[in-house]
């Protein structure tokens, strides 16, 4: 005989939960709301072919993209794309797995191969985003150092800093882009113990330049490796898009260049690129690299078609660089408020949370203009902005009216102005 099972107790319908998780997530949203820093997202349909427009199923309306990290428009480019195409045909979607079961591919492989060419280095590995190739590889090098100490500049992006904290070694964080206070640091340090510097080429929020060759004359000195973030800065820099080491002739003096596949090259995907041994190693120890399944061939074989098309092109480049020195002047002569730096990204200070939000909505609803909000935490309490990034698919016409928009925006909310 089958024995009949008990059936399960229930509380009763009047019993309250032992805990009001829902009445947490909704305070916690609330506060964000309440603080003007809740992020809304802009479903957006981007038009292949006619980028900065696209489609706002949000606003149901045609708008003009100006905040996009597709900085040169090569996510629409005919060769990214119809690489994808020709590698979904041959070889599918998928990548069948991780590296480690079945998920080495050779379109990325190849990317690999391309990767290390254009920084001049050994070898390359390929991650899922630059986010992951950030967190894995600062995580696995120091505990492959024993006794290492890493040296973080305050304002490296969050991917870093989350990496450097996994790994589990000593940091100490040096003033953004404060040399004096970075030789001070390792100055206090045992000349022996291993030591990695970490910081940026393009800082994004700001758009500031990290001193990439003062902190190697200090590595070389105390005897450190440099990890340097490139991700605002490959594709956009050097004469092959290599970033703002290649442009200073600097690249063969760090030791480890990161960048992603996902801003100037349009595609997805981060990588490191260095020495074949230590590439070897994050490949061998990095968890966030073993147990990821592997970038798809198709994003693989159109980021690499990306960046073999920006080797051989400064056309994409030049006239980039004229489009945001053109809209800098448009914004001095309108007495717009940006920080001024020598890089491709505008920051617009607006200083206010909730004031930013209302800039950010007057120009979608009476402009069909797109620049998302940038709020804490992503940028300091204060100094609240709109991020305006350029591309060379803007036209002077869209340029003029992006100003003449801020102009009615700025008037409206009675935002500061320059003096």
């Amino acid at each position: 005989m089958v024995k009949q099972l008990s059936p399960l107790k229930r509380a009763p319908e009047s019993a309250m939960p032992l805990i009001d998780y829902e009445g947490h997530f909704t305070r916690a949203i609330s506060q964000l709301k309440a603080e003007g820093r809740y992020r809304f997202f802009n479903d957006l349909a981007r038009h292949a072919g006619e980028f900065p427009r696209a489609y706002s199923h949000s606003y149901n309306k045609e708008i003009l993209i100006w905040c996009s990290n597709d900085y040169l428009g090569m996510g629409q480019h005919p060769k990214v794309t119809g690489a994808m195409i020709q590698a979904i045909e041959n070889m599918g979607a998928g990548a069948g797995g991780t590296r480690n079961i079945s998920g080495t591919h050779h379109a990325i492989t190849e990317l690999e191969e391309t990767l290390a060419e254009l920084h001049g280095k050994d070898a390359a590995l390929v991650f899922t985003s630059g986010y992951i190739a950030n967190e894995a590889t600062l995580s696995t090098l120091p505990a492959l150092l024993e006794n290492c100490v890493i040296f973080s500049d305050a304002c490296n992006h969050a991917s870093m800093i989350h990496g450097i904290r996994y790994s589990g070694a000593e940091r100490k964080v040096f003033r953004h882009n404060d040399v004096a206070h970075l030789r001070e640091l390792l100055a206090s340090v045992d000349i022996t113990r291993p030591k990695i510097i970490a910081f940026e080429s393009v800082y994004s929020m700001d758009g500031d330049i990290g001193h990439i060759a003062q902190i190697c004359d200090l590595a070389e000195e105390f005897g450190a490796l440099t990890y340097l973030d490139e991700v605002h800065a490959v594709g956009m820099y050097g004469n092959q898009g290599g970033g703002i080491s290649q442009r200073d002739g600097l690249a063969a003096r760090v030791d480890i260049i990161q960048g992603t596949l996902a801003k100037a090259y349009g595609v997805m995907g981060g990588y490191i690129t260095g020495s074949q041994k230590l590439v070897d190693a994050v490949r061998s120890y990095a968890p966030g690299f073993i147990f990821t399944t592997t970038l798809p061939p198709a994003l693989a074989a159109g980021a690499n078609a990306s960046i073999r098309h920006l080797m051989q092109s400064n056309a994409e480049r030049t006239q980039h660089q004229a489009n945001v020195a053109k809209l800098k002047t448009l914004l001095s002569d309108a007495r717009i408020p940006f920080i001024p730096t020598e890089t491709h990204i505008i920051p617009v200070l607006i200083g206010d949370p909730v004031l930013c939000k209302a800039a950010s909505d007057m120009l979608i609803d009476d402009f069909s203009i797109y620049v998302q909000p940038i709020n804490f935490p992503t940028v300091p309490r204060g100094t609240e902005r709109l991020r305006i990034t350029p591309s060379p698919l803007h036209s002077d016409s869209m340029m003029q009216a992006l100003v003449a928009a801020l102009n009615t925006v700025f008037d409206r909310l009675n935002l500061r102005r320059e003096e």
